[in-house]
């Protein structure tokens, strides 16, 4: 038997404020945009927004249904919408801002398994690395410099 120890690195902001203008602008359109998401059940609300090469950001909040699990989180409608709007362009980064109606949520919440996968498709479609910025509704905010840093082990189409 070997050990084998992987590691990631993420970047740790005590607040949206430190984060270089560019990035703050981006999660503040995550933070707007999550405030429409329509999560009547969860009642947790998340926005993410995707910033292409062009400069163009492409939004997307979470929706929910009645008939579990026919809804969809904010990362995989933002990074479809994204997909299907400008197939041909680079996405540089995505930042996600979840919060709750219930309780408050300062801790940094990083996207599902399915959203990491689907994220993870458009970084390795696209060969370039994909900067992911995440946080609660308020408080510290994490970066990660890949999708591939915060899925090490993961499937694509190489594995097929």
């Amino acid at each position: 038997m070997k050990k084998v120890e992987i590691n990631t690195v993420f970047y740790e902001f005590d607040s949206m404020n430190e984060l270089e203008l560019e990035d703050m602008k981006l999660m503040e359109a995550a933070i707007e945009i999550r405030k429409k998401a329509y999560a009547p059940y969860s009642k947790f609300r998340v926005g993410a927004a995707v910033l292409m090469d062009s400069g163009t950001i492409v939004l997307g909040s979470n929706q929910e249904n009645a008939a579990y699990p026919s809804g969809l989180c904010a990362e995989r409608t933002a990074i479809f919408q994204a997909g299907a709007l400008y197939p041909d362009e680079t996405i540089r980064k995505i930042a996600i801002s979840a919060s709750s109606d219930l309780k408050e949520t300062k801790t940094p919440i990083p996207p599902c398994g399915a959203c990491r996968q689907s994220l993870l498709e458009y970084e390795t479609k696209q060969t370039e690395p994909i900067e992911m910025f995440f946080m609660g509704a308020s408080g510290v905010v994490f970066k990660s410099p890949s999708i591939l840093n915060i899925l090490p082990f993961h499937f694509d189409k190489d594995s097929l």
